[in-house]
């Protein structure tokens, strides 16, 4: 839209089966979406309205809610879904906090998707080779990129936590600062939006699949929630003496009750699940511990004040706004039911039946498609939707053979 446009308040409308559209382009059928395909109104939040800074011709970002011309809220859109989670919890007297740890690689550009992704060509013309681990080192020759994304992350107002190279080759991870779940999972996209559009320009691709390397770990975007009483700030989580409560028992109860319905949502894709064969440090399980990164749910080490739970299930490929919905509406599920969890693990353990998930987006989508639960906190609409797009994205990758059955199975009798 022109800026002239946009400041005259002038209404922008799209239609809804767009909120269905599958990756590839396509969409499911419109009884998905409604037969007559009508408009949704786009309106602007005011406080997510941005210039863009690494914009050579002058241009602005506004994120919007999707609502129905009728003035609600479409249940096909994923912001929609988390502000209607926030509300639940706010009519409770409750205030999620959240941040998310977004995980990334920085690749050389790939114009031949049959070849494997490859790092920049170093400053002493070498292309890493997966041992700068936490490294300070600038011999990735990525400084000039990361001193732009810092530049833009502070133009949009993006605070960050921490910064680091993570366990990947040219993998690295990104702490954003804790806060309301809306504004974390706004800050989530801009900021994977904000690293692509730079590192185009440096030259280089930034990439947030799951796992884009083999033999590699993948890459997460783990989701630490913590609730607080409104009014007063209070961590509920803890009692006045330092210790957990029962609510935070609750809420882990309702995660340990969620996670299996909702692995599609947090895995979204069918190289999601390429991250979740790894058994260390991305735990496809619904197990919780104290501080063990093995357990699909971790409680960091912190103190009463920051207690917290973190998802680690979701990876860098999930929708944050789905994912931070999906998460918080299994906690409150739990609440409000006082479901018990499971005893905590330690140190190495088996994963039990019941608190194992689904191994492929396959299975994740069946459990979903089977999901009261899903129903009961996103609605059918959403989650039928959802289950017929993602159909659509499985079945595309059916239809190609991949170079490993070539490679492998065409000699076999």
């Amino acid at each position: 839209m022109t800026a002239e446009g946009f400041l005259e308040g002038r209404r922008l409308q799209m239609a809804r089966g767009v909120l269905l559209q599958c990756i590839m382009g396509g969409y499911p059928p419109a009884r998905f979406y409604g037969s007559d395909d009508g408009d949704l109104a786009l309106a602007a939040d005011p406080r997510q309205i941005h210039r863009l800074p690494w914009s050579e011709t002058p241009r602005a970002l506004a994120i919007c809610d999707a609502d129905e011309l009728s003035g609600e809220s479409s249940r096909l859109s994923t912001r929609g879904q988390l502000k209607q989670v926030i509300a639940r919890y706010a009519a409770l007297g409750l205030a999620p906090v959240v941040a998310t740890e977004l995980e990334f690689f920085v690749f050389a550009p790939n114009d031949d998707p049959g070849q494997p992704f490859r790092p920049p060509v170093g400053r002493d013309g070498r292309r890493e080779d997966g041992c700068s681990a936490f490294s300070i080192s600038s011999n990735n020759g990525l400084r000039p990129f990361f001193k732009e994304v810092y530049e833009c992350m502070a133009a949009l107002g993006l605070p960050r936590d921490t910064f680091m190279h993570e366990m990947g080759v040219s993998q690295f991870e990104i702490n954003l600062l804790h806060g309301d779940p809306l504004l974390l999972a706004d800050q989530t996209f801009l900021f994977k939006h904000l690293l692509k559009e730079v590192a185009l320009k440096h030259g280089l691709i930034v990439v947030c699949m799951a796992k884009p390397l083999a033999h590699t770990p993948g890459s997460s975007m783990h989701i630490h929630q913590s609730l607080v009483e409104i009014g007063s700030g209070r961590n509920v989580f803890s009692d006045e003496s330092g210790q957990p409560t029962a609510l935070f028992h609750h809420f882990i109860g309702g995660l340990q009750a969620g996670m299996a319905d909702f692995t599609a949502l947090f895995a979204p894709n069918v190289n999601s699940y390429q991250r979740l064969c790894h058994p260390y440090a991305s735990p496809n399980n619904a197990c919780w511990s104290h501080d063990n990164r093995a357990a699909g749910l971790r409680i960091p080490a912190s103190s009463p004040v920051a207690r917290r739970v973190e998802n680690r299930l979701p990876g860098a490929d999930a929708n944050p706004y789905l994912a931070i919905a999906a998460s918080l509406a299994a906690g409150l599920h739990g609440i409000e039911n006082e479901l018990a969890p499971t005893a905590a693990i330690q140190g190495e353990f088996e994963v039990p039946d019941n608190l194992s998930l689904p191994c492929t987006l396959h299975a994740a989508l069946e459990r979903l498609k089977r999901s009261q639960l899903a129903r009961e906190l996103f609605g059918s609409e959403f989650i039928e939707g959802y289950i017929a797009s993602k159909t659509m994205e499985l079945t595309s990758f059916f239809d190609e053979i991949t170079p490993w059955e070539r490679r492998v199975l065409a000699a076999q009798a």
